[in-house]
């Protein structure tokens, strides 16, 4: 091979890889929306078997479940009905066949998982708002392989608008409490994905967290094959960015506006616009980078574009760090 030849294809390859850098870049972050990862980690185990029919139970409740019964999704299971109002039955229920159960993804008391959006103690009229947003079309995800995103904006184009008042007001007469830890470190327990969902790996093996923000359940089975409704998560964030996330969200620094203005001093919000404190750091940075990206565009997102426009990824995992450990 001449030199000449050796030349240019040495250049094609090292434009390949700056192209592949800028186009990794620009990748929405995996850690966050929990499906672009997925190849590189072990494959969910596969679902018990159907023929399972033995009764399930949770400590302090006195109802009992099978598998398919805690996983309807036109009637799932509800082990604590005492902690929350009477459901409605678009939360309840659904409607058969297009619309699965709001308490299916969110459960019964709107506290919800990393995978998708906590919903209790939202503004009514935010709530919404943005479910008309998913509806019109101007609220997606900027990774097009997230389903439930995908899903969620199917039932929000079949629900009436009675429908999604029902939910706004049933979820928005229950306050946020504290459901996520938040803890700084440096190595996490493997995971493998599931749904979207980070799992720890039997065995209990490490690996570096690196700039990650990782949640898991504090009970992975209780979350997972039980939906568990009073077990909570544990976000593991990187050493030292609770820290720089409060000077982001106090004072800008330079490269954002102060998220108080907006969302007050204590961050649990100010009228219609809703509380960020406690809340999930994967779903908050994933909102945040669906408002850079053009993705989420509804009328109340032009607000926050000055906010997000000038945030870096590690911007917005400190901010999520330092938002996700205030008290709600």
């Amino acid at each position: 091979m001449c030199t000449y030849t050796r030349s240019i294809i040495g250049l094609a390859f090292a434009l390949l890889l700056s192209a592949n850098a800028l186009l990794a870049a620009d990748a929405p972050p995996a850690w966050a929306y929990g499906t672009q990862s997925a190849a590189r980690r072990p494959a969910a185990p596969m679902p018990r078997p159907a023929t399972d029919q033995s009764p399930k139970h949770l400590p302090g409740s006195s109802f009992e479940f099978t598998r398919a019964q805690i996983g309807d999704r036109f009637g799932p299971a509800d082990w604590y009905p005492g902690d929350h109002p009477e459901m409605p039955e678009i939360v309840a229920h659904g409607r058969k066949p297009d619309i699965w159960a709001c308490s299916l993804c969110h459960y019964p008391n709107g506290k919800g998982r990393p995978e998708n959006a906590g919903v209790s103690g939202l503004p009514v009229s935010y709530f919404i708002h943005q479910t008309g947003d998913i509806r019109s079309g101007l609220r997606k995800s900027s990774d097009a392989q997230k389903k439930n995103t995908n899903l969620m904006i199917e039932y929000a184009k079949a629900m009436t608008d009675d429908e999604i008042k029902a939910a706004a007001e049933y979820f928005g007469a229950m306050k946020w409490t504290p459901w996520i830890k938040v803890m700084e470190t440096d190595s996490v327990p493997k995971t493998r994905l599931s749904a979207g969902m980070f799992l720890p790996l039997e065995g209990g093996e490490r690996e570096p967290l690196g700039q990650r923000i990782i949640e898991m359940p504090v009970n992975a089975e209780a979350t997972e094959g039980l939906r568990d409704p009073r077990s909570g998560f544990i976000a593991y964030v990187p050493f030292g960015s609770i820290k720089k996330g409060e000077t982001l969200v106090k004072s800008g620094a330079g490269r954002t506006v102060p998220c108080t203005v907006c969302h007050g001093a204590d961050l649990k919000g100010l009228g219609p616009v809703p509380g960020i404190a406690g809340r999930s750091p994967s779903y908050l940075v994933r909102q945040l980078y669906d408002m850079q990206q053009n993705n989420r565009r509804g009328e109340w997102t032009s607000l926050m574009k000055a906010a997000v426009n000038r945030l870096s990824e590690e911007d917005m995992l400190n901010i999520a760090a330092y938002t996700s450990s205030r008290m709600p």
